[in-house]
């Protein structure tokens, strides 16, 4: 028993290091997780009873495929959180004032969609900050200051920095990546979310950097079906509020006055 307990932190360190050279950055976040999302400072779900979940998209707007994603949201009565880039925001803007008319949520996914990783607090603030001040353009409170960096790229630095600022990290729940950005096809696009939804799930998926017409076929599958076994898709404004430790994101006196 005594050898077996002294082998165990070596056998988990070879553990760890074999899990990160076959995922790479899936496995940091990984390790990560368990250190930042007690304190709420990074949020991958957000687990409840009342089968919530959060449809988010990244990269956009993009003139071809945002409206045909904002079209089928439209015909299922489903809300949804884009991670905007400020370059397009600044290309598109009616696309982005049509996502807030119609009940969606705005996040930020840099100006410019480069690494913060390893980037000094000077950059990284220049890259968030600007896309913060257009998105302050088209949505006033109630908000939360939502964050992606791009690729889910996340350590201790961009974190420190978020919370000092702010800004609350968004990533994506582990069983809710379908990697819609690889064009796998419709169907198993359709299969992965259908087949590992869960009750609080942030599913990851992209309205633009690419052909997307994979992603707006599926969507035409995965809503209608996951409405039909009584789930319901909000923003992540609605969806974090199903656990206390998020409660001070929220002026909940301020929400109560604007939506009265």
């Amino acid at each position: 028993m005594c050898r077996f307990r002294r082998a165990a932190p070596i056998f988990l360190a070879l553990t760890i290091v074999l899990f990160q050279c076959i995922f790479g950055k899936a496995a940091i976040a990984m390790i990560d997780r368990f250190d930042y999302e007690p304190r709420g400072s990074v949020v991958w779900d957000v687990r409840n009873h009342q089968k919530s979940v959060a449809l988010t998209f990244d990269d956009g707007p993009h003139p071809v495929y945002t409206p045909q994603v904002l079209d089928v949201l439209k015909k299922y009565h489903a809300k949804a959180t884009f991670f905007l880039i400020g370059k397009r925001m600044q290309a598109y803007p009616d696309l982005v004032k049509r996502e807030v008319a119609e009940g969606h949520e705005l996040g930020n996914h840099t100006f410019s969609h480069v690494s913060l990783h390893g980037k000094s607090n000077a950059f990284f603030l220049n890259e968030v900050s600007k896309t913060d001040d257009l998105i302050n353009q088209y949505q006033g409170p109630p908000r939360i200051r939502l964050l992606r960096p791009p690729g889910g790229d996340i350590n201790a630095q961009t974190v420190l920095i978020s919370e000092k600022n702010h800004f609350e990290i968004i990533l994506w729940s582990w069983n809710q990546d379908p990697k819609d950005w690889s064009k796998p096809g419709v169907s198993r696009i359709v299969r992965h979310v259908l087949t590992n939804i869960k009750s609080g799930d942030i599913i990851l998926l992209h309205d633009s950097g690419g052909n997307r017409k994979q992603t707006v076929a599926a969507l035409k599958i995965i809503i209608p079906t996951l409405q039909s076994r009584g789930y319901k898709f909000v923003t992540l404004y609605d969806l974090l509020k199903n656990d206390k430790k998020y409660d001070d994101l929220y002026n909940f006196g301020l929400d109560q006055i604007l939506n009265k």
